[in-house]
Formats: C-alpha cells, structure tokens, sequence
C-alpha cells in the first residue's frame, strides 16, 4: 500500500470513470484505473462498482487468488469507516421528472387493463363465432 493514506468516502466515490476509477474493497482504496483494459470481466464490471463498498461484489464473484495477489500494486490507501454512509440514497427528484412518471403510471393503467381485457374480448367473440356457425347449421 502506498503511503497508508486514508480517503473520505466522498473523496474515493470522485473517482468514477474509465480515465479515474477508484474502488473500495475491504476497507482499502484501489486505483483501477491502468487495469481498466486488462480486467476479464470488462472495465463496465469495475464502473458498476464505483461509488459504494463494492467488498461484497468482489467477493460474490469468486476471484482467483493471481487476481487477489494483484490487488496490492493498486491500492493507494484505506477508507475512513466514518464516511462511508450506512445507506446510499438516491432521491434526486424534479418535477419535470415527476410528470413524466405520472404519465408513464397512466400509460402503464391502459396497458395493463388492455392486457387483462384484449384475452376476455377474443374468448367472447370465439364463443359468439361458435354459437352462431352452431345455430346457422341447425
């Protein structure tokens, strides 16, 4: 680990794209950012992790241990604990944004209600079609 510098979480989730990609794994900060290209999984598997602890990304993956020997050439420090949030919220709502989800909900009611409908009226109609080919040949 270079120098044992410690990082505020806002500090590290900064670092979030393709040119400058920090992650927090375990508690320490990594630099990704030349390993971008090399990475197996693509450099999208590692943007998907910025911005949070992505501790328990790493680890559902099940990385080789040649891939966790590579880790410490990339880490630049560790996370101050009492930065990172307990839980990241995201409600950044305008109210043009707001319209929008309301006339998406609408949208979403007719095409429910014409999901549910469109199947009853073709079984009424197959029906009627059935009893009128019925009654025509008697």
């Amino acid at each position: 680990m270079a120098g044992g510098k410690v990082y505020s979480f806002e500090e590290v989730r900064k670092h979030s794209d393709r040119k400058d990609c920090w992650l927090i794994i375990a508690g320490k900060v990594y630099d990704v950012t030349p390993f971008m290209e090399e990475h197996p999984g693509g450099d999208e598997v590692l943007l998907a992790c910025v911005g949070k602890d992505a501790s328990a990304d790493f680890e559902d993956i099940g990385h080789t241990d040649s891939a966790k020997e590579l880790m410490p050439q990339y880490c630049i420090g560790e996370v101050d604990a009492a930065t990172i949030p307990a839980k990241l919220t995201y409600d950044v709502v305008t109210k043009d944004a707001s319209r929008s989800e309301k006339a998406t909900t609408s949208g979403g009611t007719w095409a429910t209600l014409l999901q549910l409908a469109l199947p009853v009226l073709l079984l009424a109609l197959a029906f009627a079609l059935q009893n009128y080919t019925r009654a025509k040949a008697e």
